[in-house]
């Protein structure tokens, strides 16, 4: 070790300022915080205290690793590549981006960054996150389970074997935040502050997901209000009161500012920095007729054999859902079909997987791909963001009762009787259909308006029993949004009416560009 990096090691950090945040995280939708690992009774367990398996664990290095994201996110973009942190030469290959050293997420949450050693010369050093997030308990809380199942594209059957099961905190779950913002001397604090209030506010703002599938609906949650205390330790009163007060709780201790407002409560103007892009489609529909997404047990007053999923929500009580992996299953299984009308095989399946993720058992594609190693699909997650939505004045509390008939004979088989309690439609029924496409190209926005044209229309059934008249929509209204060009789309008594700042051609032409891209 040098001279140099042997000072280094033995100085300090000089922290002049410590800065404790709190905040009640409650989860809007269902969400899956496990472990990553499979037992005998589920597929997908959840992380729990060491106490009360019915207690809920969010680590502090899951939230660390979502607020990250989302600041880096902001800065450079949805997907951009992380630095390889392997390469052979990794001084040289650092040394092309600065970007990286240099940003936000880097500053905040520590990692890598380049310091000038002589002329021309840089040295790679590591440094510490100013982000100290303790690990959160939540309330004692039931366990959800959701089961779901891989879809063959060409017959819209089960696969074999592709049946899991998923436990799931329900919404409401609630989690007492702890942050502590370390500010060293040499450190640029309104900087870090307003980094550390961007990420909160995505908190606030629902941006930030976290946990499993968070892709499909799962993990979206919410911060309301903030609690912060900010000790200036270069005053002995403040260092005092530190070492006295502060390991307990803010809302023991004094001179706490409570807003709502994170970017109020630290005192720093608002980060306007944002590279993300996206296309959104929100569309509103009613039911035509009845929805049948089969849940594992019963759920409300009646008791039948198969029961549309109910959720519970973040007031407590049950309501009827429309879960984003069954939309997006639906989606992804409609859009093969399209993508292989107007394309040959392989191009149709590089258009699908590079949207919804790749089929992690098509080896004979990834043989095919100039990225692929010894023949396997490289896993890649879905660009397409599915929100789970409220089934909002739905009737859900009657049964069907139906009945299994013999083709040779005309009568009812032995044993067949059975009964479904579904989500009935009436004329106020609303299912709204949340998507969001990270980094759109043209041809991508043309086969989304695709599949929202087969969904107005009724052609795209969502659900179990489709054969029987199921999961049928009728289209009221959609709000499309690409950068700051929106279109909105109406139905006034059967005929579409356009609206927004975009021009209606414009869509046709995203249209013209799927065929252009696959033909």
């Amino acid at each position: 070790m040098s001279e140099k990096q042997s000072w280094q090691a033995d100085q300090s950090r000089r922290i002049i300022q410590r800065i404790l945040i709190e905040g009640e995280l409650v989860l809007q939708t269902p969400t899956s915080l496990g472990g990553g690992d499979s037992t005998d009774l589920t597929d997908m367990p959840l992380l729990v205290s060491l106490s009360d398996e019915q207690t809920p664990l969010l680590t502090g290095a899951s939230l660390a690793g979502a607020l990250r994201s989302y600041v880096r996110t902001r800065e450079m973009g949805y997907l951009a590549p992380e630095p390889d942190h392997f390469k052979d030469d990794r001084v040289a290959y650092r040394r092309t981006q600065k970007q990286e050293w240099n940003s936000l997420a880097q500053t905040l949450f520590g990692g890598e960054y380049a310091e000038s050693v002589t002329a021309g010369e840089q040295q790679i050093l590591m440094d510490q996150s100013a982000i100290l997030i303790d690990d959160a308990l939540g309330e004692a809380h039931t366990i959800e389970t959701r089961f779901g199942v891989m879809l063959t594209p060409q017959t819209r059957t089960a696969a074999d074997d592709k049946l899991f099961d998923t436990q799931l905190w329900p919404a409401g779950t609630t989690f007492p935040l702890r942050l502590e913002l370390l500010i060293r001397e040499s450190d640029n604090a309104d900087q870090l502050k307003q980094g550390l209030a961007a990420a909160l506010d995505g908190l606030a703002k629902g941006e930030i997901m976290l946990g499993g599938r968070k892709r499909r609906g799962y993990g979206q949650v919410q911060v309301k209000q903030w609690q912060v205390r900010t000790f200036d330790l270069q005053k002995v009163s403040d260092l005092l009161a530190w070492l006295e007060e502060g390991a307990k709780p803010l809302n023991e201790q004094k001179s706490v500012i409570t807003e709502a407002n994170i970017y109020q409560a630290l005192e720093v103007k608002a980060w306007e920095q944002d590279k993300r892009h996206s296309f959104t489609m929100k569309s509103t529909f009613a039911l035509d007729g009845s929805l049948l997404i089969r849940t594992a047990n019963s759920q409300g007053d009646q008791v039948a054999d198969f029961v549309h999923l109910q959720a519970k929500q973040v007031d407590g009580k049950l309501a009827p859902v429309l879960s984003g992996t069954s939309l997006a299953g639906a989606l992804r299984g409609r859009a093969h079909k399209i993508a292989n009308t107007i394309a040959n095989e392989q191009r149709a399946k590089t258009l699908i997987y590079d949207l919804f993720g790749p089929d992690m058992d098509d080896s004979e594609w990834a043989k095919t791909q100039a990225n692929q190693k010894d023949g396997r699909v490289q896993p890649r997650a879905s660009r397409l963001l599915v929100a789970e939505t409220v089934i909002e004045h739905g009737i859900t509390d009657r049964v069907q009762n139906r009945v299994s008939i013999d083709r040779f004979t005309g009568g009812a088989r032995d044993t067949a009787l059975f009964n479904e309690q579904p989500v009935w439609g009436k004329p106020e029924t609303c299912i709204t259909v949340d998507l969001r496409l990270l980094n759109p190209k043209p041809c991508e926005v043309g086969l989304l308006l695709l599949l929202l044209k087969d969904l107005w229309t009724g052609d795209l059934a969502l659900g179990g029993e489709s054969s029987v008249g199921r999961g049928r929509l009728k289209g009221k209204e959609a709000t499309l949004t690409l950068g700051e060009t929106t279109w909105e789309i109406k139905d006034a008594d059967g005929r579409l009416q356009f609206g927004g700042s975009g021009p209606q051609s414009e869509l046709q032409q995203f249209v013209d560009a799927l065929h252009q891209e696959v033909s």
